[in-house]
């Protein structure tokens, strides 16, 4: 298989383009024959056109590639080795929602040979690919896995919005459900990563190493946040904390803040629901959950308490939150907490504006309901920067009072950004 691949023989096939399957296809791309394999056809007419629909990469990404972008199933049956990198998301019972990679598993079936290779790369629980997925595709296809197919697992570390940690710069970890086709799947993805590919001892271990890094971070980053709920109540700045706390070499450099996106949101639902159906009760990480899913409504109501005790009558009151998107710098909104904050103020019946340079108002519409304002006005009685794009880093606090109502009210700066540079705005972070 490996070798066919590099002499350009038989074509690898990628299944879901977006945030982490389209960097994928391109780097392969380079180096081998690629199928890009969509279900949303505006999105492969876009890449057709060197158009990057997530924003990440720009058109020479797309260049020096030999690749087809395609909707159509027929296209797929050309490839013998898939990779699926579909989005594994949650329902709104915060339980895994397996629909898009068991829909893609069933759109691989139909396209699988005898000898294929077939890899997993989205986040799910440890099992998950040999419980669930195989059978869709043994099912499908009519094939016996291991008698007429191989299966494989390596787990996307793709950053949105980080061009320092690129998938050729990250250690990959890929797991087989043979020794041989461990190593024949560990070979492929060395093509395209130089910091080279972790094999791991089996696909289960290689599915818990994923679903643990975000747990992992997820825990941290909730106890800083409850952290930062104490200290606000002993009115201790919490990054001043952090900064000082920091200078001991084995800190561990967390920041507070709304956790949302695709993954340190949604991954340790998927631990907790396997744990569970084992008989365990995961406390330490639904702890950590309930922390981190709460923040959005704490800010809203500290902002509004705030206001209060300027005499603002929340009913009146006008808040300009800048910032829609789950993370600073990339126009993904998906799980976005922001929301939690907008409902917070809302139900205290404040009016809310939103903007956000990269976050597009027609999905934030669809998605949640709201549109972005395409002018922001004088007269807010609070302001929340909410996410750090670099679009705001060079806010003075002179330009922050042209948009309040008499030039006073509540600055709240949810990621220390202003830290010591707001001296007349009423200062808050987390």
């Amino acid at each position: 298989m490996y070798d066919r691949l590099v002499a350009k023989e038989t074509t690898l096939a990628v299944i879901g383009l977006g945030y982490v399957g389209l960097p994928i296809a391109l780097e392969f791309a380079k180096k081998i024959k690629v199928i890009g394999f969509d279900i949303n056809e505006k999105r492969v007419d876009l890449m057709k056109q060197k158009i990057d629909p997530s924003d990440e990469l720009v058109e020479s990404d797309f260049n020096n590639t030999d690749i087809e972008f395609t909707a159509n199933l027929e296209d797929l049956k050309k490839a013998t080795f898939f990779i699926v990198a579909v989005p594994t998301p949650i329902d709104e019972s915060r339980l895994p929602d397996l629909r898009p990679l068991l829909g893609a598993s069933k759109t691989v079936g139909l396209a699988l040979k005898k000898g294929d290779y077939v890899v997993f790369e989205s986040t799910v629980y440890p099992g998950c690919t040999e419980e669930d997925c195989i059978p869709v595709l043994e099912e499908v296809s009519g094939l016996k896995w291991k008698e007429d197919f191989n299966v494989g697992y390596s787990p996307e570390r793709i950053n949105p919005g980080d061009k320092v940690h690129t998938l050729a710069s990250i250690v990959k970890v890929a797991a087989g459900d043979t020794p041989e086709s461990a190593d024949i799947i560990a070979k492929t993805y060395e093509l395209v990563v130089t910091a080279g590919v972790h094999r791991a001892a089996t696909i289960k271990v290689a599915e818990a190493a994923k679903i643990i890094e975000n747990t992992q971070r997820d825990v941290n980053i909730a106890l800083v946040n409850e952290l930062s709920i104490i200290f606000n109540k002993l009115k201790i700045n919490t990054y001043d904390v952090l900064e000082a706390a920091g200078t001991k070499w084995n800190f561990l450099n967390f920041r507070p803040g709304l956790v949302g996106g695709h993954c340190i949101g949604v991954d340790p639902y998927y631990l907790t629901h396997k744990a569970k159906q084992v008989g365990y009760h995961a406390k330490i990480i639904n702890s950590g959950r309930y922390v981190n899913d709460s923040m959005g409504f704490y800010v809203g109501k500290q902002t509004v308490k705030m206001m209060i005790k300027q005499g603002k009558n929340p009913m009146e009151s006008k808040v300009l939150l800048m910032g829609a998107t789950f993370k600073e710098d990339v126009s993904d909104i998906r799980n976005s907490k922001i929301v939690d904050v907008i409902r917070e103020l809302e139900s205290f019946s404040c009016t809310v504006d939103v903007i956000d340079p990269h976050a597009d108002s027609e999905d934030l519409f669809l998605e949640y309901g709201f549109n972005l304002q395409k002018e922001v006005t004088n007269d807010y009685d609070a302001i929340i920067v909410a996410v750090n794009h670099k679009e705001y880093s060079n806010y003075t606090e002179d330009e922050f009072k042209k948009l309040m109502k008499d030039g006073k009210g509540v600055f709240v700066d949810l990621k220390g950004i202003y830290k010591n540079k707001i001296e007349d705005l009423t200062y808050w972070s987390l």
